[in-house]
């Protein structure tokens, strides 16, 4: 387990997946990432090559068709420790036989976890080391504990998009697939959780105008601020009745009914020329009212 530490924070993270484990507020001496008990036993997944879920598992590239399970498979690698300091880490995974075989492509995924004062910064950065394209989704998939503490209950808790708006929600087919129809789920860019909002699967949203969200509680004292700058995709979504709440920022998005099953033409996927690198960075922070 790596450790990375401030006077503000403190985090862990697995090589399993680069995953984080812990992100833990030394001054109101809470962690405020899920726990992973068994009613859903992950705290941050890392979703790659794809986000979500392919029409019948397959996808097909250059007449060829192959398969990938649901959010892809970095999170199930073990990711080597590249670089490390007492508030940075940097995780490393390259294709292996095992990739090739259901996902032809050479690539370099890292994962950059950073401490600043009281944020975590976690940056996505692919890099393309072959000559040809290199095609993928990329995305987020942290989980965090609600309510922050024991005075509180789910239902006080509210998301709070940093810019007006109406939030669309795109339903999720019985097998995960986005439906051809949003759905209004509000006229304002406040969100009320209960957990009966997640009995349908997630919340997924497209485009949205905000940069970041603040759950948080007005009988509370500690906020969360999750920014995801330059993710065109984010979902919303806990198990039923848990106490937690994943923000998913993501660079990608499950198969549409009605979609081709053609890599290149995969709603969200992100296309790399050779020797070319992406990157993108999402951030929570943990901040107490005066």
């Amino acid at each position: 387990m790596i450790q990375l530490k401030n006077t503000h924070l403190q985090v862990q993270i697995h090589p399993k997946g680069a995953e984080l484990q812990q992100l833990f507020h030394v001054p109101s001496q809470s962690d405020y990432l899920w726990n992973a008990q068994a009613v859903w036993a992950k705290h941050s997944p890392v979703l790659f090559p794809i986000v979500g879920s392919l029409k019948g598992n397959t996808y097909r590239y250059q007449k060829i068709d192959y398969q990938l399970p649901r959010h892809g498979f970095a999170r199930d690698k073990i990711f080597l420790v590249e670089a490390q300091t007492d508030n940075k880490a940097t995780f490393l995974l390259t294709q292996d036989e095992s990739t090739l075989a259901n996902y032809p492509f050479e690539f370099e995924l890292r994962l950059i976890y950073e401490i600043v004062q009281n944020q975590l910064n976690v940056t996505y950065q692919v890099h393309n080391p072959s000559a040809n394209q290199l095609w993928f989704s990329v995305g987020g998939h942290p989980a965090f504990h609600v309510p922050f503490d024991k005075e509180r209950t789910y239902n006080d808790y509210t998301l709070n998009f940093n810019t007006e708006e109406e939030l669309w929600r795109w339903p999720l087919s019985s097998d995960g697939l986005i439906e051809t129809q949003p759905t209004l789920v509000s006229t304002t860019n406040n969100l009320a959780l209960n957990k009966s909002l997640f009995y349908e699967d997630a919340l997924v949203f497209k485009h949205l105008n905000s940069t970041a969200v603040t759950l948080s509680s007005v009988k509370g004292r500690n906020s969360l601020t999750f920014g995801f700058s330059g993710f065109p995709y984010v979902g919303i979504w806990a198990a039923k009745d848990a106490d937690f709440v994943c923000i998913e920022p993501w660079c990608g998005i499950a198969d549409s009914v009605d979609s081709t099953q053609d890599l290149t033409q995969k709603e969200g996927i992100i296309c790399l020329e050779g020797n070319q690198t992406f990157e993108r960075t999402w951030s929570v922070s943990i901040a107490e009212k005066d």
